[in-house]
């Protein structure tokens, strides 16, 4: 095997020291950063690995830069529209949460938690505020902490608890267009954002009727103690936010848009902008809060310069309300668009290791030793949905599964015909939602330290996650609603 020939591309074997280069380096970087690996270890991993690509190819291939420059600037260009969209989602998820709309979200979804539907009801209710922020972190942190409790003291079983909550939160996270894994998804793939999540719909809602079913009757048949003491945050919700059932016209208004397929930066900046004038009425105190730094207080009122700081700050920075409860703090505390600044650095990075991929060559090399072996449909989705699940194993982190599943079949599904938004929906299908399963992913580590409950122990009970990948397999067998380019 001829290893370094110049003037000819990287072999397929050359093609994988880069990756065995990132593997080795991001074992060190989560051993020693642990779930913080995301605030920069994992960048600059990716970076140096691009740095390798380009050595090896310079030095031994005599590639020249213009290529690896030309190859970098398409992908960034490529997910220009992305960075945007999840700046915008850091202003939503601000706004969303100073107005009320999600603490009131919140407040009704407790009312429905009765023990005899305690597992049913959990998975809804965390689906339920998932889609609403986007993010199944925020969910499981703090939603899913009281709900560990409430099902403690109904004598639920820990791993059907947590597998629940993480069930549920998924979900949310999978079809939330708010969601980074979502917008990233779709976007490395190259699909309109919602049309990959319509497109997922086919396999994400029977993946979570079942589930739901499962945790409904193993609820029923749960025998609940004669008294039972539940946590409860719905006073503290009251006592901090003005909940009111006129704050639901916010998510209903953006479901609104949504389903009018008014495009997705069009739908976050009204529905940012929508939360913020609302904030302004139901929440004068909270707007004043974040803008002064104090706790929130109702008699004070609320001046056009407050209310202008507070809103602005909520689009862009950290927000912090005392609401006299530590677990309900960490909810309604938000990071705005700057919360979004360590994932716009991760995308930067990882499109920069797969623009040198594809200026030297190497991509190349490796999709053509893949597709060798991929002959039939069902084959291909089978082998993204694969790649999902072992780059979530080797890297330990669900974006870069995400990037890297979505580069090697990009070129192979447009070659064989197929729209990207089939790539999409497999890799959000794999990638996205097995991530928390492995106990040494950033996922895995980070939820089972938050709930207090291992990764292998709620692995068998994660129903939702568990469906997402044999579901994606089978609707490709069964060649339903398969899209392939008209020619």
């Amino acid at each position: 095997m001829k290893f370094f020939t110049r003037g000819e591309k990287p072999s397929w074997f050359v093609s994988l020291i880069p990756f065995v280069v990132l593997i080795a380096t991001l074992v060190v970087v989560i051993k020693v950063f642990g779930a913080d690996a995301l605030e920069g270890g994992s960048q600059v991993s990716l970076l140096f690995a691009t740095g390798v690509i380009v050595a090896i190819s310079m030095i031994f291939y005599r590639i020249p830069w213009k290529d690896f420059e030309e190859g970098i600037l398409d992908n960034i260009r490529a997910v220009g529209t992305s960075i945007l969209i999840l700046l915008l989602i850091g202003a939503v998820a601000g706004s969303w949460m100073v107005s009320g709309v999600v603490p009131t979200m919140i407040y009704y979804g407790m009312k429905v938690i009765f023990p005899e539907i305690f597992l049913f009801a959990t998975c809804g209710i965390c689906a339920l505020i998932s889609v609403m922020t986007g993010s199944s972190w925020t969910t499981i942190a703090t939603v899913g902490v009281a709900l560990v409790g409430i099902g403690t003291a109904q004598g639920y079983d820990p791993g059907w608890i947590a597998g629940a909550i993480i069930s549920g939160a998924y979900f949310g996270d999978k079809v939330s267009p708010l969601s980074d894994t979502t917008v990233l998804a779709s976007s490395s793939a190259g699909t309109p954002l919602f049309t990959h999540i319509r497109y997922m719909m086919l396999t994400t809602v029977p993946s979570f009727v079942i589930a739901m079913i499962v945790f409904l009757v193993v609820s029923l048949c749960h025998d609940v103690p004669s008294a039972v003491e539940t946590l409860d945050f719905t006073h503290d919700l009251t006592s901090t936010f003005n909940i009111s059932a006129w704050l639901l016209l916010v998510p209903v208004f953006t479901g609104i848009l949504i389903a009018r397929k008014v495009p997705a930066m069009l739908t976050l900046f009204v529905a940012a902008l929508v939360a913020g004038i609302f904030a302004v009425f139901f929440q004068p105190h909270i707007v004043g809060s974040v803008a002064s730094g104090l706790s929130p207080d109702p008699s004070q009122p609320l001046t056009f310069l407050e209310g202008f700081k507070g809103i602005f700050i909520s689009y862009y920075g950290s927000t912090a309300i005392d609401t006299g409860n530590a677990a309900l703090n960490d909810l309604v505390a938000t990071r705005g668009m700057s919360g979004m600044m360590n994932t716009i650095f991760l995308i930067i990075s990882a499109v920069a290791f797969g623009g040198a991929l594809v200026g030297s060559g190497m991509m190349q090399s490796l999709t053509e030793v893949l597709t060798r072996f991929i002959r039939r449909r069902v084959t291909m989705v089978s082998a993204t949905v694969g790649t999902g699940i072992f780059a979530n194993m080797i890297t330990g982190d669900q974006y870069l599964s995400i990037i890297l599943t979505s580069s090697l079949y990009k070129k192979l599904y447009k070659e064989r015909g197929y729209e990207s938004k089939l790539l999409s929906r497999s890799v959000e299908d794999s990638a996205t939602v097995v991530s928390v399963l492995i106990p040494w992913n950033s996922c895995g580590m980070t939820q089972a330290t938050v709930l207090k409950v291992s990764t292998m122990t709620y692995l068998p009970y994660c129903l939702f996650n568990l469906l997402s990948p044999i579901m994606s397999i089978l609707i490709a067998a069964i060649g339903y609603k398969i899209a392939r380019k008209s020619k």
